[in-house]
């Protein structure tokens, strides 16, 4: 038997698939004093186990192994207390009612913590880009 390129059953039967999500993500220059925040990321969605994988392996290769990540934030599901990314545990925490924007603390017992700000998968993109640009240029966001 043999299928047109448009069939369904060849469609059925293929084996490629869309490439995964890449992670969205802005580090801060390294310059001046420490900071409060570090960079921005913007992830696809709101769940972080579907989003974690992608933003670590996005980081600096200059950043040690994370251990735990700490979102700040209503907009995220409650989370299983850790999580296997790529072959080791990332302990996982979420906090609600703190002051300030939404923020991800992602720690290397030992070697230091990193605050990245997170712009809400649902920011309209042109907002997004400013921001990131923003983060990557002056090291903080700035109001529209």
């Amino acid at each position: 038997m043999t299928t047109a390129p448009g069939d369904p059953a060849r469609q059925a039967r293929s084996p490629h698939h869309a490439p995964p999500l890449v992670a969205r993500l802005t580090i801060a220059p390294h310059t001046g004093p420490a900071r409060r925040i570090d960079g921005a990321w913007w992830p696809h969605s709101a769940d972080l186990l579907a989003e974690l994988p992608e933003l670590l392996t996005a980081l600096p290769f200059d950043w040690p192994r994370i251990t735990h990540a700490t979102v700040n934030g209503d907009a995220w599901p409650a989370l299983p207390t850790h999580t296997l990314v790529g072959g080791h545990v990332v302990r996982l925490r979420r906090t609600t009612g703190r002051p300030g924007p939404d923020t991800i603390c992602l720690v290397s017992p030992g070697n230091g913590r990193w605050d990245l700000l997170i712009i809400p998968p649902d920011t309209p993109e042109a907002e997004a880009v400013r921001i990131m640009a923003e983060m990557a240029r002056a090291g903080e966001p700035t109001p529209a």
